[in-house]
């Protein structure tokens, strides 16, 4: 060929100008001719494959969550006052009854040494009183003595009696008198007594929200001045399932999840609840499903985002394909998938460098591989995902969403 296009165009010079016009025409097509003899004839096909195998197969539903401890405590002041001591600080493990931080207690102790007083002074007038009806009761004995002697006018005794009642009368004023003043001094008390922030359990600190100095006002909202965990050993994970895949997810189905800090790492927990209150964001229903995880070596650190999976359901050593395999067809025929993109209940098997079609009957899919429950296909035998064109360029028969895989 490329002799021809030389001789042809070494004589193109030397014949008139219409034959030369059809030369270069022809030196155009002979050219052309041999540009699609070397680049454009047909294009060997080669198949990727991938082998069948036996392993896991586990549907799962997939979520994001926040890790948090199980318990967390809020230590907030019941009065108001300024931070006169901190005595914890954020980690600091803590004991039950144990003094974080303490309010200025002056004018507090100040109340509670007036509303003593009080007491004091509601008890003396009650000995007082006390003395007075012992006066008239003897006063009134007396006159009841002479009126029997008839040496006293009844009207006489009837004023002895009427002090006497009135006397009574006192003493009962002032027991429920002195009553009052110990439940006021009682309430000055407690009040003195929540100037000492204690930790009102066994944890550790996560949060300080306070400074020494600073003024806490209690007045219309409880401030809050501490979180304290109670076992950062157990942590829980709160997921948000979407409404679709909640129905899926059961209690103490287990889960595997994976947070940033430890990308290489898989978390394994539990399902331990399914709380029924939804959560609405725009127009998106979710529900909160709860993952108890052990964190013995304190890895987890409360607010990381979890990345969950919650494995629904799962068969171990099973016969599988990649759901790949399902989907493939030679040329690329649309039909590979079924209604819905639903994968085929056939692969093809690579046999003396050509595929062959073999039925299959499948059963549960995780969407990276399918369990085979029924058909000729055997451990080891490879079959065909995709193609691949002797100019190098891949062509898929489908297409799939990545998806996340745990080991």
């Amino acid at each position: 060929m490329a002799k021809s296009i030389s001789w042809l165009r070494r004589h193109i010079a030397n014949v008139s100008h219409p034959v030369r016009y059809l030369a270069i025409v022809a030196l155009i097509l002979l050219a052309a001719a041999a540009l699609y003899w070397t680049f454009g004839g047909s294009t060997t096909v080669g198949f990727v494959t991938a082998p069948v195998t036996r392993g896991t197969v586990a549907r799962a539903v997939t979520a994001t969550g926040s890790i948090n401890p199980v318990l967390t405590i809020t230590v907030g002041s019941y009065v108001s006052g300024v931070i006169q001591e901190i005595d914890c600080d954020f980690n600091t493990k803590v004991k039950k009854g144990q003094l974080c931080a303490k309010i200025d207690p002056r004018p507090y102790q100040t109340i509670v040494e007036q509303e003593s007083a009080s007491v004091n002074s509601a008890k003396a007038q009650l000995v007082k009183d006390q003395a007075n009806l012992a006066y008239a009761q003897t006063n009134a004995r007396r006159y009841s003595n002479l009126i029997a002697q008839h040496a006293a006018s009844g009207d006489s005794n009837d004023v002895a009696i009427n002090m006497l009642n009135q006397a009574r009368a006192q003493v009962a004023l002032d027991d429920a008198a002195v009553i009052q003043r110990i439940a006021v001094l009682s309430a000055a008390q407690v009040n003195l007594g929540y100037t000492n922030i204690v930790s009102p359990v066994d944890g550790t600190v996560v949060s300080r929200n306070v400074t020494m100095g600073q003024t806490v006002a209690a007045s219309f909202q409880t401030p809050t001045l501490f979180l304290i965990a109670t076992d950062l050993s157990k942590m829980q994970v709160d997921t948000n399932v979407s409404e679709s895949d909640v129905g899926n997810i059961q209690m103490d189905d287990k889960a595997q999840f994976r947070v940033e800090a430890f990308p290489d790492r898989v978390f394994e927990g539990v399902v331990t609840q399914v709380r029924q209150a939804p959560q609405t964001v725009q127009n998106v229903v979710t529900y909160d499903v709860i993952i108890a995880v052990n964190n013995p070596q304190l890895l987890l650190k409360p607010g990381m985002t979890a990345t969950v999976r919650v494995i629904t359901e799962k068969r171990d050593g099973v016969l599988r394909v990649p759901d790949l395999a399902l989907r493939y067809v030679p040329g690329g025929l649309s039909s590979a998938s079924g209604q819905g993109g639903a994968p085929s209940s056939q692969v093809w098997l690579l046999r003396n460098g050509q595929p062959e079609r073999l039925s299959v009957r499948t059963g549960l899919d995780d969407d990276n591989f399918t369990e085979i429950t029924g058909g000729d296909l055997r451990e080891g035998d490879r079959v065909i995902v995709s193609e691949r064109t002797g100019t190098g360029t891949k062509r898929n028969n489908s297409t799939s969403a990545p998806t996340m895989r745990f080991p």
